[in-house]
């Protein structure tokens, strides 16, 4: 009696280069827009925690009549729940808090706060000028 040889079952190595080949091309066209979305939102987290600092300080200066000494007095007095954390380098220590000019008639030590992160945003300006 004869028996049927069945042949094996599997995929050639064509087939398999050819499928590692659309996978690599889908991905190279999905990171990019996925990492660049990614800093846009850091970007946006930052704009809002720096507005959200300054809007304590102008508020601050309406109510005491002079400027905070720091941004933990902010948190201290309510005026923030916390000090935020920076989006771009992950540290809450590293906001740079900006002294008042010298013919501010108004006592305290922060008149600005700004980022401590280095480097540049997508529209090309340094992170410490915002």
């Amino acid at each position: 009696m004869m028996t049927k040889k069945h042949p094996q079952r599997g995929f050639t190595l064509i087939e398999l280069i050819v499928v590692m080949a659309i996978v690599a091309l889908l991905t190279s066209i999905a990171a990019p827009r996925y990492f660049g979305g990614l800093q846009k939102s850091r970007e946006t987290a930052l704009r809002t925690s720096l507005e959200t600092m300054r809007d304590a300080i102008d508020h601050y200066v309406a109510d005491k009549g002079k400027y905070p000494d720091s941004l933990r007095q902010l948190a201290e007095l309510h005026y923030i729940r916390e000090i935020p954390e920076d989006p771009l380098s992950g540290k809450r220590d590293q906001w740079v808090e900006v002294m008042p000019p010298p013919d501010a008639q108004s006592a305290g030590n922060l008149y600005d706060v700004r980022s401590g992160a280095a480097g540049r945003a997508s529209d090309g300006r340094l992170y410490a000028d915002w």
